[in-house]
């Protein structure tokens, strides 16, 4: 079993460290996006890059966001379009994501995301 959680990049500081989010201050307007100015590597991608490939075929990631500024759940989280591609490449064949405190887990067959390709139709996600 790997974990992974979203940071800056080995001996780089955090956001927290520096007092202010780079992505929030580059691109204030945007909620979610923008990710090449984040200066962190997402949850999703730190386990894979700390995995095997073969320990993730078929594997089910569990996936769970907490606001630092809030402390409450990432409602609607899910994985962005980069981290979708890294888990389909991964191999691994479910996502589950934790959306609140009272245990509500969306499950996500990752050949949902490999047959329905929001990049082609024109939808941006997360």
């Amino acid at each position: 079993m790997q974990h992974g959680y979203t940071g800056a990049p080995r001996g780089r500081y955090n956001c927290i460290d520096l007092g202010y989010c780079t992505k929030k201050k580059i691109f204030p307007e945007i909620r979610h996006g923008g990710y090449d100015a984040c200066r962190s590597v997402h949850a999703e991608q730190n386990a894979i890059i700390s995995a095997s490939r073969k320990d993730m075929i078929e594997g089910t990631m569990y996936l769970v966001g907490i606001r630092k500024d809030t402390k409450e759940y990432e409602q609607g989280a899910n994985s962005c379009q980069t981290c979708r591609k890294m888990i389909i490449n991964a191999g691994i064949k479910d996502v589950v994501i934790r959306g609140s405190n009272k245990q509500e887990y969306t499950k996500i067959n990752v050949d949902d995301w490999i047959k329905n390709d929001d990049l082609l139709e024109g939808k941006m996600v997360y």
